[in-house]
């Protein structure tokens, strides 16, 4: 609040006054700013300046410009490694709404043993994404795991079968152990997001004869815009950068079908060491994610008049 000292005092004091205000202002931000500068934008520098270098582990780098770049566009495994990113993405995500959305729905109001519901639901999202992959690693085991050797002894299949063998029980298989990892999490988000919406309108649509689809429709939807876009991005984001669960589980397999972007640039970083042309892949990866989350604010951008 303003003081009455304040009010009367001469312009220039008060615009002093206003200087120190802003001075304590960016004291308060200046750790989180410091944090960006030092884990983020002075990496990204470094990776953009290590892009336009061959820059071998050992030895000398060598500036070769836009080399790089151009080499991508050649590379026809960082195209498929891509490609299968983009598929795996647009399943997972959607996977993981249709079993989050469901969960927040279910637990958003109180009701008996809610907290414990929550609780189970969310404890996945705790387990870090190595440790998960290891978790299923052992599980999909084709002899000492717990699929295919249960299956076997319940008698519903006549062998045991190997999950991780061909591509789609192996892909399948990772899109499962995701949504276990992730959907608590994603329900969270959504379920603080329908929290958010005032119980009047709610109760307004039931006495006009709205119906539940016709209330999340016209009502629950538009009003979590914002929510649904944030799990969105968060989603995406972590689809396209996925590594531990192909790389643990599968090792890029089977017949390096399931490379993904972030796997073929650990490749070519530190696998063959060449460490300008993964810089370089990191760059058009970054570039490929700004790009799909400034299109999906815009896609869910809040409509004009709606507050």
């Amino acid at each position: 609040m303003t003081s009455i000292a304040t009010i009367t005092a001469p312009p220039r004091a008060r615009k002093l006054v206003g200087a120190g205000r802003q001075w304590i202002g960016l004291l308060y931000v200046a750790p989180a700013i410091a944090l960006v500068v030092v884990f983020f934008l002075i990496p990204l520098g470094m990776t953009a300046w290590m892009s336009l270098h061959n820059w071998p582990l050992m030895g000398e780098h060598s500036y070769v410009g836009l080399g790089n770049y151009v080499a991508i566009l050649r590379d026809t495994r960082f195209w498929n490694a891509l490609r299968f990113t983009a598929y795996y993405t647009v399943i997972v995500t959607i996977a993981i709404f249709m079993v989050a959305f469901p969960l927040a729905l279910f637990v958003e109001r109180p009701r008996p043993l809610t907290n414990l519901y929550r609780t189970m639901f969310f404890m996945p999202a705790v387990v870090g994404f190595a440790s998960a992959s290891l978790l299923w690693s052992w599980l999909l085991n084709v002899d000492s795991g717990l699929f295919s050797p249960a299956a076997y002894d319940l008698g519903l299949i006549d062998k045991k079968f190997n999950l991780l063998a061909t591509f789609q029980p192996a892909f399948w298989s990772i899109i499962a152990m995701v949504v276990w990892k992730v959907a608590g999490f994603t329900m969270i988000i959504l379920m603080a997001g329908l929290q958010s919406i005032p119980q009047d309108l709610q109760e307004a649509a039931v006495i006009d004869g709205a119906g539940p689809f016709a209330r999340f429709r016209a009502i629950t939807l538009p009003l979590m815009r914002r929510t649904l876009a944030l799990a969105l991005i968060l989603s995406v984001a972590g689809s396209i950068l996925a590594f531990d669960q192909f790389y643990i589980i599968l090792r890029g397999g089977p017949r390096n079908q399931t490379l993904t972007a972030v796997y073929w640039i650990f490749n070519q970083s530190f696998v063959s060491f060449k460490l300008g042309y993964g810089a370089a892949l990191s760059m058009v990866l970054l570039v490929v994610l700004v790009a799909l989350s400034l299109v999906q604010l815009w896609l869910l951008r809040k409509p004009e008049g709606l507050d």
